[in-house]
Formats: structure tokens, sequence, C-alpha cells
């Protein structure tokens, strides 16, 4: 395997009239998490199923585990693993008998084994032999990504692997992740999380209407974004209102009675506006220097507010 798990090359797929990828490239690197950020129908499903051997693209190279797609299906196939957004694990079946029928249908040496040693890795010995439909969600997205792992693919797609989990089970989830790269693995994740792509990912690209309108790592995308600026919390409007007009660049929030001043966010300037509040005898009760997220890259870079604002009021719900 070469330093590059997957490499793609002037991917195009369309359906008719509606092109769905026009020509993307990118590539993965071997041992890290390499994330597809965009909104609904941006093509990211679409780019999977290429990159899984489920569908056939239009015209491009695609190499995965340093094999054509379209000329060594069966290498590639054994070569990766695909957790999909849905748990797709036999209700009917105990979480071992998933595993041993994972291990079985990849006909697995010392299926035995490896069934223990996964049920190990992921805390699942206690309810090893309960029926999955009893299983919590964060526990069976866990059996789904250790039936992901049987046969210890070197690549593994992950789509939104972490959707409707609580945050406890979610970062136990990165926690897996974090250790597979670790030990080696390729992670592609797709996810609807951009904390998620934040906290995991070492390269992102930013998908949006078929074609890559970004990528770097998290810190490269933040920067393309100008917003960086000081939150200045006063005590009552007559502080706010003095404020506002010696920072005049400022923009007072006088129900929160907050003025936020565009920086640079550099110390020297720091030390500048406080100091000009001290020459006039103001006290700001909270400070604190905001700089652009990977939310505010991705309102930027595809005008889609629908899933930045779910997830806002999803961290909202969970913070209350």
């Amino acid at each position: 395997m070469t330093s590059s798990a997957i490499a793609v090359s002037g991917l195009r797929k369309a359906y008719g009239d509606k092109v769905v990828l026009d020509g993307i490239d990118f590539e993965v690197a071997a041992g890290s998490i390499f994330s597809m950020l965009g909104p609904n129908g941006a093509g990211k499903t679409t780019t999977v199923n290429i990159l899984t051997t489920l569908l056939t693209a239009d015209a491009g190279t695609v190499r995965v585990a340093g094999h054509d797609v379209a000329k060594a299906t069966k290498q590639v196939r054994a070569s990766i693993g695909v957790t999909g957004q849905f748990a797709a694990v036999d209700d009917l079946l105990s979480g071992r008998e998933n595993l041993q029928l994972m291990a079985d249908l990849k006909r697995v040496g010392s299926g035995d084994q490896v069934v223990k040693s996964l049920l190990e890795r992921f805390d699942l010995e206690e309810s090893a032999d309960k029926m999955a439909v009893t299983y919590s969600g964060g526990m069976r997205r866990k059996l789904d990504l250790a039936m992901t792992l049987v046969g210890a693919p070197k690549i593994i797609f992950l789509d939104e692997p972490t959707t409707g989990l609580d945050p406890r089970s979610r970062r136990t989830m990165w926690g897996i992740v974090r250790d597979l790269v670790a030990e080696g693995t390729t992670i592609f994740l797709t996810t609807q999380y951009l904390e998620e792509a934040d906290q995991l990912a070492d390269r992102i690209v930013v998908l949006n209407q078929g074609r890559l309108v970004a990528q770097g790592t998290a810190d490269e995308l933040k920067r393309q974004i100008p917003g960086t600026h000081v939150r200045l919390r006063f005590a009552d409007p007559q502080e706010l209102g003095a404020a506002a007009r010696i920072l005049p660049a400022g923009t007072p929030d006088e129900e929160e009675l907050v003025l936020r001043v565009p920086s640079d966010g550099q110390s020297r300037s720091l030390r500048a506006l406080l100091d000009r509040l001290d020459e006039h005898a103001l006290n700001a009760q909270e400070f604190s220097v905001h700089s652009p997220d990977l939310d505010d890259v991705f309102l930027a870079l595809t005008g889609d507010t629908a899933d930045v604002v779910a997830q806002r009021t999803d961290k909202e719900a969970i913070a209350r």
C-alpha cells in the first residue's frame, strides 16, 4: 500500500441531466482521518458508493488501497470496511452471533478468537449474548463498527457514524476511531456534525453541488474565513454605549450588553484595545476572543444554512 490510501482524479457522475459529481480530485493519506463535508445532495454518498465499488463512475480514476475500483473490485472490497449511517445489525441475533456471522461470511480464520477480541475491545462482553434489539443506540453503533472490523480492513468508510447518539456515546466513538488510526487504519469520514470533523479529521474537503470548493486542515479552512473578533460584555447599557462610542468599529448588542470588535486576535492588538478602555475608565465584565469555526466555514462555502442551524439547535438542546 502506497502513502495514498485513496487517490481520486477527475471523478464524474451524472444521472441524465443532473450532474452529481463534476470532476473532483483528492487524495487520502494512509493512516489518517479524512473527512468529507457538504450539504445534503452535495454528492457525498455518491462519492462513497463509487469508492466502495457500489456505483460505477462515468469518468475519472479511483484507486483504493492501491487498486483501481473499476478493474480490481474484489481486491478493493477485501481491503475496506463500510459502516453506514444506520447500524446494519440483525436485531434477532445476539451481539456475539452478529460478529460470528461476519466472521463466517468473510471466512476469517480463528473466528471465535476474533469475535471474543472485538467484544472485549468494544466493551460488549456483558451484553454479548443478548439480542441486538435490546441494545441502546450507542451499543448498536459500537457493534456495527465491530462487525466492520472483522477481517481487519485497511480502510474504513464511516458514513455519519454518530448520528442520533448522545454526547457521551459520540465521544466514545471518537475514541475508538482515534485508536484505529493509531494502529494504522485509514478512516474516510462523512458527517453532518462539523465539531466531529474538527475534532477528528487530519484533512477535510468541502463538497458543494458536485464540486470540491475547499480542502485543507480544519485550521487552514478556518483561516480562509474573516470574522475574528473580541467579545466584550459590560455591566449596564451606559458602559456599553460609552465603549461603542470609543470603539466605533464594534457592533453592540444591547440585549446581551455585548460589544463585538473586529480584531486579528494578536496580543498587541488586544493590549491596545484594553488600554483604550482603561483610558476611559471602562471595565468589561467578560472578555474573550472568537475565531471562525467550521460552522462559519460551511456557511461561507456552501451558502446552506439548514445543516448548521440544525446542529446549533441540537447543541443548545443538549446544553439545556
